[in-house]
């Protein structure tokens, strides 16, 4: 139980980081609205007079936009956690001593992060909304699959951030391949571009990646284009991607233990 009570700690702390700042939300729930206004303008002008492409008309597509600008807003911040700046200065070293273990540490803060984010995404929602770019998706079934799809995606999304933010071990410096990791996974995940638009091949490649976990899974599920096996096996593949970078974070951790530096002595 003193375990629970301090990743629920963390998990707080982690929302209260993001909610004292009411100014960058308030900046941030405008740029996400901009971000949903343009993207529903452009995939409107694109579908103008236009049959379904790939099977996908235009009001699916308007909507895919939209929810995933919204769900990339509250997945893919600039940076999740403290954990790069807590190495450069030396408070790693006092993370180490405490009774719950680092990654449930950062853990638990990304958790919070993503839970202060969560208004920025439903402002969004309400502006694609009040716009008529939403559409729901085509049964229950659907919709409870979408909200484990969701999980799954969340999960990935932060272990990915995780590990990315693991390189502060080794660089002293992450801000780099932070910025590589957010516009990679933007348009790998499907955020930008829907993978039913991608070229056979790239496609292909893109699936054998986890960024798809993190946005095209729910979001396709939701507006009914992946169903039934189909939609099961992305769940699955999202499951076995939460395994395979549990396994990978543990291994850079196990590495990473071995090169903690405090600065200063």
């Amino acid at each position: 139980m003193s375990t629970v009570r301090a990743f629920r700690g963390m998990t707080r702390a982690g929302t209260r980081s993001v909610l004292i700042y009411r100014g960058d939300l308030v900046t941030g729930a405008i740029t996400l609205v901009i971000q949903v206004v343009l993207a529903i303008a452009v995939w409107r002008t694109v579908y103008s007079g236009r049959a379904p492409v790939n099977g996908v008309d235009g009001q699916t597509a308007v909507s895919y936009a939209a929810i995933a600008a919204c769900l990339q807003a509250v997945l893919l911040p600039w940076q999740f956690s403290s954990l790069p700046e807590r190495i450069r200065n030396g408070q790693i070293a006092t993370d180490l001593t405490r009774p719950l273990g680092l990654m449930w540490q950062v853990l638990g803060q990304n958790l919070g992060v993503l839970f202060g984010r969560l208004p920025l995404g439903v402002v969004g929602l309400v502006a694609a909304g009040l716009l008529g770019a939403l559409t729901g998706p085509p049964g229950l079934g659907a919709a409870l699959l979408t909200a484990v799809a969701t999980v799954g995606g969340v999960a990935v999304a932060m272990l990915c951030n995780l590990i990315v933010s693991m390189v502060t071990f080794w660089t002293f410096e992450v801000s780099g391949p932070l910025i590589v990791y957010r516009f990679g996974s933007a348009f790998l995940s499907g955020s930008l571009i829907p993978l039913w638009f991608m070229p056979g091949w790239l496609r292909s490649s893109v699936e054998w990646l986890p960024f798809q976990a993190q946005v095209y899974t729910p979001v396709s599920i939701y507006l009914g284009q992946t169903r039934g096996g189909e939609a099961l096996a992305l769940v699955c593949v999202q499951l076995a991607w939460v395994v395979v970078l549990t396994l990978l974070l543990e291994l850079i951790w196990r590495r990473a233990r071995h090169k903690v530096v405090v600065q200063g002595g």
